[in-house]
């Protein structure tokens, strides 16, 4: 009876595992199928609605995922492994999406049969390093010196997003953006915070430029008819106010009469003029004003002084732009009066308000050599497309970044993952036991990547992805799927090649992922 009923719980307790982990495994799949249909250059995009009324249209999986709204712990996790990918490559998010999806299916697969997760998750890990192997013996290196090969490489990026027609313009322009702050031949990886890409309404995506210095999205303050070009600019970035100073919260000032109004009016004059007479005694012609919370920045008085000095003004400069200024005009900011010195301040050949369609942009040129940073205007004709055109560029940006860390291309289309998956067969067959069984699932489960791209392109999955493995055993190991052509192609010769980094990292957060979920066999609440 006593034997009866300990056998009774345990099947209880392996039932209640059971179920967990397919409960996992399902709310996986769910975040796997709801970005699928967004992969590749015939991927459907997105639309999606914030608590606020915003309207968003993409097909980046990292931005589908972040805005989703998503409650169960696995699905959480899914949402961590794009934003994982992101951050590493910050191109193939929605692949990583996907072939942990595929993943997931064959684990499910391999629990049904009665194999222990253990298992699986210890062939997985094993198979997964021999398809990065895989991968780095059909991965070509990349020559920085060879800039349409870098071109290619972004281009491939670019094509799967909503500013696909305009990645002529787009790719040159992440490439020598990236090139300006970062040298192949000494750094083996760049820095995006010394690329600042400005956002401003209107014009079309084809509008969208490079510059060489910096450029602001506000104009100038010339309310007292103050200068709008400035050639030979010395250019000093203040964070102190050019206003008269406040009292404390709790105090306040008592005016009685007319005599202590004027006193008072002629003193906050002089303070303001002594102010604008120490900033102008450093040769300075154009200020750079930080924002301030606690008062006005600069009053109309202010104003009228600096334009009397023929000193131009780009005001509400935010805080954390102050860096990424310095380090393009090669100047220091001042915090207050006492700290003007005519060291300090930075040069310029040109600074200059220019008209745009949607208002004015302030633009610096000329600026001293060697300048390790860059500015990127983006143009957008709405809202929804001009912040796609700058996740698209920063997409762009990403995948340049990618190729200085693993200075390796390999072919798109889905080419790697089938040369992998037909690898792994073969390598399936010198194991022994449950492993071979566990590396020949993982094997299929890639193939999950070539039919996704044909299902999107409106081709046949099953044709498509039969007639990639005979290409792959006959040892086309660059065959791929062409969605322009609704063929197979050699992906090399179509020029559709990507960075090793982005296909080899989904792969391993992939699996990493999966293995994760494997391991969880309860859920247990936390008071």
């Amino acid at each position: 009876m006593g034997e009866r009923e300990g056998g009774t719980q345990f099947d209880a307790g392996k039932r209640q595992q059971d179920d967990v982990r397919s409960s996992n495994i399902m709310a996986g799949k769910a975040i796997s199928d709801a970005v699928r249909t967004s992969l590749g250059p015939r991927g459907m995009d997105k639309m999606m609605e914030t608590q606020s009324g915003e309207v968003i249209i993409t097909n980046d999986g990292a931005t589908i995922l972040r805005h989703m709204s998503v409650s169960h712990p696995a699905a959480k996790m899914m949402v961590e492994l794009s934003k994982s990918q992101d951050i590493e490559a910050g191109d193939g998010t929605t692949s990583v999406v996907v072939l942990a999806g595929g993943l997931l299916n064959a684990v499910q697969t391999l629990l049904t049969r009665g194999l222990h997760p253990n298992q699986i998750s210890d062939a997985f890990q094993l198979a997964n390093t021999k398809a990065d192997e895989i991968m780095r013996n059909m991965a070509i290196p990349v020559d920085f010196a060879d800039k349409d090969t870098l071109i290619k490489c972004t281009t491939t990026s670019l094509c799967s997003k909503v500013v696909s027609q305009n990645s002529s313009l787009l790719a040159p322009l992440a490439v020598d953006a990236v090139l300006s702050i970062a040298d192949p031949a000494t750094e083996s990886n760049a820095d995006l915070n010394n690329i600042k890409v400005v956002q401003k309404l209107g014009g079309t995506v084809d509008d969208t430029e490079l510059i060489q210095g910096l450029v602001f999205s506000q104009k100038v303050s010339k309310a007292a008819g103050g200068p709008i070009r400035m050639t030979n600019a010395k250019i000093a970035v203040i964070q102190f106010c050019l206003s008269p100073p406040k009292t404390d919260i709790e105090n306040s000032v008592v005016i009685s009469d007319y005599q202590q109004m004027d006193r008072l009016l002629k003193e906050e004059r002089n303070y303001i003029a002594d102010l604008c007479k120490k900033i102008a005694k450093t040769g300075c012609n154009v200020i750079l004003l930080q924002k301030s919370i606690l008062r006005d920045a600069i009053t109309d008085l202010g104003l009228h002084f600096l334009s009397k000095l023929k000193i131009m003004l780009v005001r509400d400069v935010e805080r954390d732009q102050i860096e990424f200024i310095c380090k393009t005009l090669n100047c220091t900011p001042i915090a207050s009066a006492d700290a003007l010195r005519p060291e300090k301040l930075g040069k310029a050949d040109m600074v200059e308000e220019l008209s745009t369609s949607d208002g004015k942009i302030v633009k610096i040129t000329g600026v001293p050599k060697p300048c390790k940073t860059a500015s990127i205007l983006c143009r957008g004709s709405n809202k929804m497309m001009l912040e796609e055109n700058e996740r698209s560029i920063h997409d762009a940006l990403c995948v340049v970044r990618s190729l200085f860390k693993q200075r390796f291309l390999i072919p798109g289309g889905s080419a790697p993952e089938m040369e992998v998956s037909h690898r792994l067969m073969e390598y399936a067959k010198t194991l022994s036991g449950a492993d071979s069984f566990c590396v020949r699932a993982y094997a299929e489960a890639l193939e999950i990547v070539p039919a996704t791209l044909a299902e999107n392109a409106g081709l046949n999955p099953i044709s498509i992805v039969t007639e990639l493995r005979q290409k792959h055993a006959r040892g086309e190991q660059y065959a791929g799927v062409n969605v322009r052509k609704g063929t197979i192609s050699n992906m090399n010769e179509e020029n559709v090649v990507q960075p090793l980094l982005v296909s080899s990292s989904a792969l391993s957060l992939a699996t990493e992922c999966v293995r994760m979920l494997l391991k969880i066999d309860g859920v247990l609440p936390v008071h």
